[in-house]
């Protein structure tokens, strides 16, 4: 065989083959394998690089989930036809992967590590992103990348009280949550979820249903690396010498106690660089070209502190509670023509989030390998430098700003109205103003407020929060609202978002290589309470429901839907009608392929009379219908009169006005706005129109030489073009004008 160390393993995961091939495709990679999970084809691949990266504090680590429209039989849309920068779903799922796999990693390693997950074929049945974090763990496992895993990844879905691991397509339609569980033998290492309210049992019963499954695909992949996975490498260890990190902590302890207690970030940074420069001065001479190396002793220093308050004094920095949420405070209001805007505030943490609503059109179009083709409901996060005091130039959304945009979209997408229900296009901003942890969370508060400031009718607020986590040997302590200093030396930062009834999003980050199941039914229970506090005492006492009125700024909104014969009608020859009434009626107005008619103005008004006019088009005409039109010719037999762009009759002569006409021009001339009824629709659909009619029915004006006793009373005023048959509230008497 050509192919001499090529292996096939197969399973079964949720009814469906899983298929993992090694030893045929990208040999040169440091562990390699191409995974088959249905119809879906991911190509995984790890290398690390031969030495450490010089002048770097952090792990290297990489990792690209890479979409490929060929493997749904799309040419990309781009001018180029290729594939440009990954979309928003392939960041979101190199996170997904990323988040789970890094705390595995050696925590002193700096060598590069790239890992890549090419989407090749996609079976909608079976979610690339999740085929893709097993056969990245596969990868790693096999390579020489020392590396404390395997670890596996499913999604959960609940589905009439039952759980479903790995839904299809379908079934996923129907679930009440979606879920990402990534799990080591032993313990949860990574939460993704979304949920339709959810409650804390409901959430975590199916977190432990997907972490028992995980265990067995485990074992599958251990049983891989056994048999053909490299022996991993050692690598040079990038922590300080013991004896530094000894002296420093002897010599500058009490200075950093002292730095760090305080509530205020500013005074804690104010007090900290007189520390680093005294501890530069005294040890750079003891430990010449180890700069880096005191910087990395100062850091662990301070995380020795912070640890060591909690689990020992449970003191917090801040001198906060351990459940103790900081100081909040929430607006609405503030930006004059937005056409909503919220403010949330948590302590040094403030987040604006503006609302701004648009026609259908404005919707996003995707390109992707999903079945989503747009988006109504837009999200988006932005995290300048001046939030945490820095200066670092503007350039675009980061990894984490599209994460935490899409974390805060995700907690709100259960309780956005429909479109039948609202026919918007919604998208909403969260500049984050100040940064001290939670910013996420703060943008689901204060994404809550815009909304309901803005008048969108969306079905309970929701507010978000974080939970943290300290752990040593099996001691362990979760505290609530985290802020910046003890996210950064926390073991986790775990948010979760919903509403008064339950659960919409969870995202979890950890330091650590998993979470016990106490652990994270002590954190779902401590968000809970909190959330409830939040939206109880700060934000429903600002506004407490959707406003009824829409800005005066915002466009104004109606719908219509019609016979899709009727849509070439309303749109005219090469777009002739639709601009006209476009340009009549100053307004915007949206057809879909379904025969549904989007129409937007600023003023309501002017969408009522598009309206009126896109009915008058598309609904036939029925005898004794009244209509507001416009004279557009004139004849010596009568007045041509166009109740609707492309759609006129004729008046005729006797029948324009209530007394005698001797000539057209007595009665109207061409630019006139009259009222007329329709009379009669010949066998060839002309309409017959009478002025003179609807001037009697209408205005109450008596013909000429009509005897009476006694005065008429006139006739009530009524709304024109309606119906003339089965009538409505806003067609008058009319079913169908």
């Amino acid at each position: 065989m050509f192919f001499k160390d090529f292996k096939v393993y197969e399973t079964t995961i949720a009814g469906r083959p899983f298929v993992v091939e090694v030893g045929k495709m990208a040999q040169l990679a440091g562990g390699s394998c191409m995974v088959r999970y249905g119809g879906t084809d991911v190509l995984c691949t790890a290398t690390m690089s031969d030495k450490p990266r010089e002048g770097v504090d952090f792990f290297p680590l990489s990792v690209d989930y890479e979409e490929k429209l060929y493997s749904v039989g799309k040419i990309p849309g781009s001018f180029q036809r290729r594939e440009g920068r990954a979309s928003e779903k392939a960041t979101l799922a190199s996170r997904v992967i990323d988040r789970p796999i890094r705390p595995l990693f050696p925590k002193d390693m700096r060598n590069d590590i790239a890992v890549v997950a090419t989407v090749m074929s996609v079976d909608q049945d079976c979610l690339p992103e999740i085929t893709a974090m097993l056969g990245v763990s596969i990868a790693i496992s096999i390579s020489e990348i020392p590396w404390d895993g395997p670890i596996s990844g499913l999604s959960v879905g609940l589905i009439d009280g039952e759980y479903v691991i790995n839904p299809t397509a379908k079934q996923r339609e129907a679930s009440s949550m979606a879920v990402t569980v990534a799990s080591t033998a032993d313990l949860v290492a990574m939460i993704e979820a979304g949920a339709n309210e959810v409650t804390n049992d409901e959430m975590f019963n199916g977190i432990m249903f997907a972490h028992e499954e995980n265990k067995k695909i485990v074992e599958f992949i251990q049983k891989i690396k056994d048999e053909v996975g490299k022996e991993k490498i050692d690598f040079p260890s990038n922590d300080p010498d013991p004896d530094m990190y000894e002296a420093i902590k002897a010599f500058a302890i009490e200075d950093i106690r002292l730095a760090l207690d305080t509530d205020d970030k500013r005074v804690r940074d104010e007090r900290l660089k007189p520390i680093y420069e005294t501890v530069h001065e005294k040890f750079d001479e003891i430990y010449p070209e180890q700069g880096e190396k005191i910087e990395d002793c100062l850091y662990r220093l301070q995380k020795f502190v912070v640890r060591r308050w909690l689990l020992d004094d449970n003191k917090r920095v801040d001198g906060r509670g351990i459940n103790e949420i900081r100081p909040l405070n929430a607006e609405i209001d503030l930006l004059e023509r937005a056409h909503g805007s919220g403010m949330f505030t948590r302590g040094q943490t403030q987040v604006m989030t503006i609302t701004t609503l648009g026609p259908m059109s404005d919707v996003q179009m995707l390109d992707g390998i999903d079945e989503v083709e747009n988006k109504r409901y837009i999200h988006h996060y932005n995290f300048p430098s001046y939030s945490v005091g820095e200066t670092r130039p503007s350039r675009g959304p980061g990894r984490r700003e599209i994460g935490h945009g899409a974390l805060a979209e995700k907690a709100l997408l259960p309780v956005i109205p429909s479109v039948e229900e609202f026919p918007y296009c919604i998208r909403l901003v969260s500049e984050v103003l100040s940064s001290n942890g939670s910013t996420s969370q703060g943008a689901v508060c204060g994404s809550t407020l815009s909304l309901m400031a803005a008048g969108v009718p969306i079905k309970a607020p929701v507010a978000g929060i974080s939970c943290g986590l300290i752990t040593e040997g099996e001691r362990f302590m979760t505290m609530v609202d985290i802020q910046g200093l003890e996210d950064f030396f926390g073991d986790m930062d775990f948010k979760v978002a919903g509403t008064h009834k339950g659960i919409t999003a969870i995202q979890m980050d950890l330091k650590v290589h998993g979470l016990t199941p106490e652990i994270i039914k002590e954190a779902l229970e401590k968000t809970y309470k909190a959330r409830l506090y939040i939206l109880d005492e700060i934000m429903l006492p600002v506004i407490d429901k959707p406003r009824k009125e829409l800005s005066k700024y915002a466009p104004k909104m109606l719908t219509i839907t019609i016979p899709v014969d009727k849509i070439s009608e309303v749109i005219g020859k090469q777009g002739k009608v639709i601009q006209k009434i476009c340009a009549e009626c100053n307004c915007k107005i949206d057809v879909e392929e379904d025969g549904k008619i989007f129409i937007s103005a600023i003023d309501i008004e002017d969408a009522e009379r598009a309206l009126l006019m896109v009915k008058t088009i598309a609904i036939d005409p029925e005898v004794g219908s009244i209509y507001k039109g416009i004279v557009t010719r004139i004849m010596d037999f009568g007045a041509f009169v166009e109740i609707a762009p492309g759609k006129e009759g004729l008046v005729h002569i006797s029948h324009l006005d209530v007394k005698r006409t001797e000539k057209v021009e007595d009665a109207v001339a061409v630019g006139d706005e009259v009222i007329v009824k329709v009379r009669e629709i010949d066998d060839q659909g002309r309409l017959n129109l009478s002025r003179r009619e609807a001037l009697i029915e209408v205005e109450g004006l008596v013909p000429e030489n009509t005897i009476s006793d006694a005065p008429r009373r006139p006739a009530p005023r009524r709304d024109f073009n309606r119906g003339g048959r089965g009538g409505n509230r806003d067609s008058g008497r009319g079913g169908r004008g």
